[in-house]
């Protein structure tokens, strides 16, 4: 099977480097800073200017835990400052890094003080969004906090009443950054910024939609690295610049029948955020079995989104301005943000809902054509881990095959890997697989 490197991995690496090292340096160059989660709205705070730089806290919090000498340290900092371990575990990893007033770089650096946002900007919805920059806000000497209440998403069918709540709590967010930073917030610029925000969304659908050619042309664990650019800066052009680049590619890819590893055997989904610390759990199944993971809900349709067809099908939403639809006015962009970004996000909804979040891991594993599913039961984070036992019974429904394993997505302290491993092999040879070094 031909296999080619990722041609626009440096490009990826670069983007990443540069969004840390930019809300770092913010001050220095008179920029302002802010911080929330990573489904804030990320194009309003654009409407303050150009030098506007973002901290998003899920993703640093997935930084924090890929390094495990300085994940230990914000560990046992929260815990001996009474912090309970069943809380979210990226919340943990930032309040550790701000209690320590120390803060980690892509490339492990770590700087010796925690960088202070102007202001925190965060949605609210999982249950612990508002809370989590509420207390980090106290701790570092009462930074603004402004937190916008999503509601509780049932379907995808959107709601007026919905959609107008949204919207208030979006004009009364502007008011309030206009008064905390003393600039004037501009409609123009945040009508670019979201145009950028969900052209960026609609790309990475599209690339996720082409992993369900045969070979897949990327597999999971690389795309962690390449979904993470939608929850970080999806509004900034160089992020639509290389999704449209990386699109390309993996279109290209597709045509000529490259596979993301030489030896695809066997397809598989894998359910819940990773053990980021144990990444080589899927190099493992890729080396030793042939075993690519090509899909997940949080790879796929965390940070976009998806039209649901009749049958089920899910395919890529397509932007407002391919639709004919292009705000003119502050309002109509609010109401275009307010249902792109949390009435139509499929993922939200799947937080309320078992039945909705089997459907679509069963949808999702019969579409991207993966022979069984892996779910990882994640003590770190209560939202993606709801209903996973239901979703194992759907799937055993469906007749395709499912195996567990247990752990915790950024705390390694939670994590058995030698356990793991044995339960993975046990489970793939029950499949029939043998390993690669057998079957030569």
């Amino acid at each position: 099977m031909a296999v080619e490197p990722l041609k626009c991995w440096g490009r990826a690496k670069e983007l990443r480097r540069k969004y840390y090292e930019s809300y770092v340096e913010a001050h220095e160059r008179g920029g302002i800073r802010w911080a929330g989660s990573a489904w804030a709205p990320h194009s309003l705070p654009a409407g303050l200017g150009d030098d506007v730089h973002s901290l998003t806290g899920e993703p640093y919090g997935a930084s924090v835990a890929v390094f495990p000498d300085f994940c230990a340290r914000c560990e046992d900092t929260v815990d001996r400052a009474g912090i309970a371990r069943d809380l979210c575990a990226y919340l943990r990893n930032y309040w550790g890094a701000v209690l320590l007033d120390k803060f980690i770089l892509p490339d492990g650096t770590i700087i010796d003080e925690f960088p202070k946002p102007d202001f925190y900007l965060s949605s609210h919805i999982c249950c612990s969004h508002a809370k989590w920059y509420q207390y980090a806000a106290e701790l570092e000497g009462g930074v603004p906090l402004y937190a916008i209440d999503t509601g509780l998403r049932l379907s995808q069918e959107t709601s007026e009443a919905s959609i107008e709540y949204l919207v208030q709590q979006l004009n009364e967010a502007i008011l309030w950054m206009e008064k905390v930073t003393q600039r004037k917030w501009s409609a123009e610029l945040f009508i670019e910024a979201l145009r950028n925000d969900l052209t960026s969304q609609s790309l990475w659908s599209e690339i996720c939609f082409y992993n369900q050619a045969i070979p897949a042309p990327l597999e999971e664990k690389t795309m962690y690295s390449l979904y993470v650019f939608n929850t970080l800066s999806p509004h900034r052009k160089e992020v639509v610049d290389f999704y449209k680049e990386l699109r390309d590619e993996i279109k290209d890819r597709v045509e000529r029948g490259i596979g993301a590893v030489p030896n695809e055997k066997f397809r598989i989904m894998h359910d819940g955020q990773p053990p980021w610390a144990f990444l080589r759990v899927f190099r493992y199944m890729e080396q030793e079995y042939g075993v690519i993971s090509v899909a997940s809900l949080y790879t796929c349709a965390l940070a976009n989104n998806w039209d649901v067809l009749k049958d089920g099908t899910l395919v890529p939403v397509r932007t407002p301005w391919e639709t004919g639809i292009s705000p003119k006015t502050r309002d109509e962009a609010l109401r275009l943000y307010a249902m792109y970004n949390w009435e139509k996000r499929i993922i939200w909804y799947t937080f309320a809902s078992c039945r909705a979040r089997s459907d679509f891991v069963v949808q999702m594993a019969k579409q991207w054509k993966a022979q069984a599913v892996i779910i990882h039961l994640n003590r770190g984070c209560e939202g993606t881990a709801f209903g996973q036992m239901q979703i194992r019974l759907a799937l055993i429904k469906a007749d395709i095959p499912v195996l567990t394993y247990e752990g915790n997505m950024a705390d390694s302290r939670d994590f058995d890997l030698p356990r793991t491993i044995s339960r993975i092999d046990a489970f793939l040879e029950s499949l029939g697989l043998e390993r690669l070094s057998q079957g030569a």
